[in-house]
């Protein structure tokens, strides 16, 4: 009754037929062999990524805007040649996704405005306590706030800030291309779809450890809080960059809060509503038909739990 699948187990009915994965029946490599091959493919893109930050030798930090530039030019340069592997792991695997390469990275329409809106109100339900802090610190009021929000004065502004544009446009749209769209599609008929989903970000974070070194090296922070830090496509692209606006929760200064009973108590309520609703709104039904479920399908493993 037990099969084995090569990287994993797979339990099958006795009363039905044993169906290979398509790169078996095109002749391609053995499951184990594409593991290596998508493991390999996905630390090729992760070190492409991090070694173009440092093609440009430089002195300064880097949050130089003359580093910035050169960088937005290295990073650019390597996402848009990212899906060329997802296209070489194709061809290596032999595994032929059965929809285009655009779709299975996650550009689409279909479901766009859930997977735009959702993901962005469940990450914001659970910044609740840093947001409570944000407003009861902020020296203007709600009106005065949105005046500043919505004047495209501060839009222009924003678009000249080399840093702004860094954080909240440029990093999180090639990271999440990068790190999400080409590496899921690699990984998922290898691990499964719901394993692959925090392998991804492990690609991630190990990719920021960079920051640590340069960090240090321009002695911007101590060791312990760039640990705290460093790590922080429609909806992970703007909850990324509204994390990477947020940044870490300054739990900390929260405990010497003037009003600390309230804003603990938005923090616990934040966490505690984003536990409970993280299911509900993460549902795939919400958001379409899923293009890697049509992968695993033909890879083999038709009977992932996510896309069943």
């Amino acid at each position: 009754m037990a099969a084995l699948g090569g990287d994993g187990l797979r339990l099958l009915s006795v009363s039905r037929p044993e169906r290979q994965p398509e790169s078996a029946a095109l002749g391609g490599p053995g499951p184990g062999l594409c593991c290596w091959v998508s493991v390999f493919s996905c630390l090729s893109l992760a070190c492409s990524y991090v070694g173009s930050l440092y093609v440009w030798k430089s002195e300064l930090p880097r949050d130089h805007p003359a580093v910035i530039k050169r960088r937005f030019t290295s990073v650019l340069v390597v996402s848009s040649l990212s899906p060329l592997c997802v296209l070489l792991w194709r061809e290596l695997t032999g595994i032929q996704p059965g929809t285009s390469l655009l779709t299975l990275m996650g550009f689409r329409l279909e479901g766009i405005f859930p997977a735009a809106l959702l993901p962005l109100l469940l990450t914001m339900i659970l910044f609740l306590g840093p947001l409570m802090q944000l407003s009861m610190d902020c020296p203007c009021d709600l009106t005065d706030g949105l005046k500043v929000v919505l004047a495209p004065r501060s839009w222009a502004r924003c678009l000249t800030d080399m840093r702004w544009l860094r954080n909240q446009v440029i990093a999180p749209l090639t990271e999440e291309l990068v790190f999400r769209a080409c590496m899921l599609p690699m990984l998922a008929p290898c691990t499964g779809l719901g394993p692959a989903v925090f392998t991804c970000p492990l690609f991630f974070g190990v990719a920021h450890f960079h920051h640590i070194f340069e960090q240090l090296r321009f002695r911007q922070s101590s060791v312990g809080s760039i640990f705290l830090s460093a790590g922080h496509l429609i909806g992970p692209v703007l909850c990324h960059s509204f994390c990477n606006y947020m940044g870490f929760p300054a739990v900390c200064a929260a405990l010497e809060h003037p009003q600390r009973r309230p804003l603990l108590a938005c923090y616990a309520l934040g966490v505690g509503l984003f536990l409970l609703l993280l299911q509900p709104l993460t549902d795939p039904k919400l958001y379409g038909s899923l293009p890697l479920c049509v992968l695993l399908e033909r890879a083999g493993d038709s009977e992932a739990p996510l896309c069943s």
